[in-house]
């Protein structure tokens, strides 16, 4: 198949092309209505059809005589546990769990939150909300309550689920001590907690609205699925935006589904049975879209791994799950690659382990650095492919399709637009822009099956965010450029979201909890490049005029507030303090300037400055921040 044919048909047809994909999945109705408008005249997908999401990854697989085939590998090198679940025994699960939910008064059209770790558990509350039209939420268990509650105030969920505890390498975490504290912070109330004891230890504090999950699934009756509108609410994903206060990304069903099983063919090239792993969390889009969803659609054997690329035990564990289980395609961020090439430079465990079931291994969450994907395909010599998609696209929008037609690769670039993404590199005018000239990312409308319907209960800001600025395009906000054949380049985020190993950060929410240290008159959070994660935040600080501050303290103290408030997953180590900040004759903070003098990169002296002298300033104070820490 020719890639160009296939993407042109995408484009110049969209319903026409997107109606034969979705015939690849199972309707209880098919959809008539394939392409059509809400109110505000944003595109819908398959308006008329119905369906449901956990009947296609389950059900629908016993009944065509899979039941007993695998559909599940739980692999927890950090409780040293391997277990295997059938599609029978994922659907025994899931419907005693969902006729326990409804058991508790719950059903279609409610919001339920899951705060649960890399376990089966997680999985079968996704498909259990799934199966009865629950909206569910998933926040990542490395959290802190303020987070939590956030999102319990957005959502609204009468339920949540959680779990005793989850494990960071070698450190028990209580999570309902976390889940307690976020639901004292939060205005909205659930009415009732599921527990899951994973009896290691972790203490669980009770309280009136809690019930334990074994006891209620243990009492409970199987539950069916419900039949569901294409364009019913999946789920909702909380994401980093430059207000601080993250944005909850809808998906549909339908559309989602028909793009996840299209996905996987054609920009995967899996085939029905292989083994497919993603290793990343259940709290991301990747979780969602390919540890759990798209696999189980398209009867792949999913590897739900709960560890990390180091430390668990060591710098071979990838390597002995993709032997052990005979992954055939494996799916990361290219920093969990860099750690592995930390610990191991010269791939010697590689060598300890039997790879050749690898076939493909796919890479995204950040830009994947030509050095790391260099080393992989030194060691590892099969297709090492960059591609990239964001929790709003649900799926990928820049990638090398294998299933159509395998491109040569061009390290740096993702490769080319996936089928039914009009991809275009604006200016500031909204003009056009030629091979390698930077600018904005955008989509023409509409985009394909699968993205975003919308944001939670908040239709201003998802109009103003996404399509205000270009109309008639969905602006991605990254910036980005096309070579001289079509190749595109993501060079990064023109907003104040960085991006940690994988995971979208809004230094804006960041400064805001940086701001509320007593010491502190004026803050700026940025994102500067790490050789391991890609971006970490680093916080610029300007002490209140009369105030005496050790500053390693005030480091200490800046830190701690911020793995509070946040979580250890904002990876905020660095604060450094400042005599001021760079701004603009109207007060706006230089951020862009402050990222380039951080990074040691070239900056041009913006005609805005209100004084150029502080730049000297600036790198005086790095450089002395520097050399201390050096000294410590």
């Amino acid at each position: 198949m020719n890639y160009n044919e296939f993407y042109n048909n995408s484009i110049a047809d969209p319903a026409g092309f997107w109606q034969e994909q979705a015939n690849a999945i199972a309707w209880f109705k098919k959809p008539t209505e394939i392409l059509s408008e809400d109110d505000s005249g944003y595109p819908l997908w398959f308006k008329d059809g119905e369906l449901n999401m956990c009947y296609l990854a389950v059900d629908k697989h016993i009944e065509d005589g899979y039941g007993d085939e695998t559909a599940l590998i739980y692999d927890s090198p950090v409780t040293q546990t391997i277990t295997y679940y059938t599609y029978n025994q994922v659907k025994a699960e899931v419907a005693k769990l969902a006729g326990a939910i409804l058991s508790l008064g719950f059903s279609k059209g409610d919001t339920a939150i899951i705060y649960m770790p890399m376990i089966p558990q997680t999985a079968f509350a996704m498909l259990a909300c799934a199966r009865l039209g629950i909206t569910h939420s998933v926040v990542f268990g490395g959290f802190a309550p303020h987070e939590l509650a956030i999102r319990i105030d957005d959502c609204r969920p009468k339920l949540i689920l959680t779990a005793s505890s989850g494990i960071e390498v070698d450190k028990l975490i209580a999570y309902k001590p976390l889940v307690d504290e976020a639901i004292d912070l939060a205005e909205h109330k659930p009415e009732k907690v599921i527990i899951f004891n994973r009896k290691l230890g972790a203490k669980i504090p009770f309280r009136e609205y809690d019930v334990d999950y074994e006891t209620l699934v243990n009492s409970s009756a199987e539950a069916g699925y419900e039949i569901l509108n294409s364009n019913h609410p999946l789920y909702i994903l909380y994401t980093s935006g430059t207000t601080g206060k993250p944005k909850g990304i809808v998906r549909d069903t339908g559309g989602y589904a028909t793009a996840l099983k299209f996905s996987m063919k054609y920009v995967y090239d899996v085939a029905e049975g292989e083994v497919y792993w993603a290793a990343s969390d259940m709290g991301w889009a990747v979780g969602h879209s390919y540890i759990l969803y798209g696999p189980m659609i398209n009867r792949n054997p999913t590897v739900l791994f709960e560890g990390k690329p180091i430390r668990t035990p060591d710098a071979g564990t990838f390597w002995r799950v993709i032997e052990q289980h005979k992954v055939q395609t494996m799916f990361t961020a290219p920093t969990a690659i860099r750690a592995i090439k930390k610990e191991d430079p010269e791939g010697k465990l590689i060598k300890q382990y039997n790879l050749r079931s690898l076939k493909n291994q796919f890479l995204a969450g950040e830009r994947c650095d030509v050095s790391t994907l260099d080393w992989y395909r030194q060691h590892i010599p099969i297709p090492v492919i960059d591609h990239w998609w964001q929790t709003e696209s649900g799926w990928p929008m820049v990638a090398n399709m294998l299933g159509v037609e395998k491109m040569s690769v061009k390290p740096g670039s993702a490769t080319v637009p996936v089928c039914g993404y009009n991809l275009k590199i604006f200016n500031e005018n909204g003009e056009e822009l030629g091979a390698n000239e930077e600018g904005y990312v955008v989509v023409k409308l509409p985009l394909p099956p699968g993205n975003m319907l919308g944001l939670w209960e908040d239709e201003a800001r998802f109009k103003a965010g996404y399509f205000t600025k270009f109309p008639g395009y969905y602006l991605a906000g990254d910036g980005g450029y096309r070579d001289e054949d079509g190749y595109v380049y993501i060079t990064g985020r023109i907003d104040d979201v960085i991006n940690v190993a994988g995971h979208r950060l809004s230094t804006a929410e960041m400064e805001e909890v940086v701001a509320s240290h007593p010491a502190v008159a004026e803050c700026a959070v940025i994102g500067v490049t790490d050789e391991l994660k890609g971006q970490v935040p680093m916080a610029l600080v300007v002490v209140k005029s009369g105030v005496e501050y050790e500053h390693f303290q005030l480091e200490y103290e800046i830190v701690q507030l911020v793995r509070g408030q946040i979580g250890a997953v904002a990876s905020m180590k660095n604060v450094i303090d400042v005599k001021r900040m760079p701004k603009t004759r109207s007060g706006k903070i230089l951020r862009k300037l402050l990222r380039s003098l951080l990074d040691g990169a070239a900056y041009q002296v913006p005609s805005t400055i209100d004084d150029e002298s502080i730049i000297d300033e600036i790198l005086t104070d790095v450089s002395r921040y520097r050399s201390s820490k050096h000294e410590v």
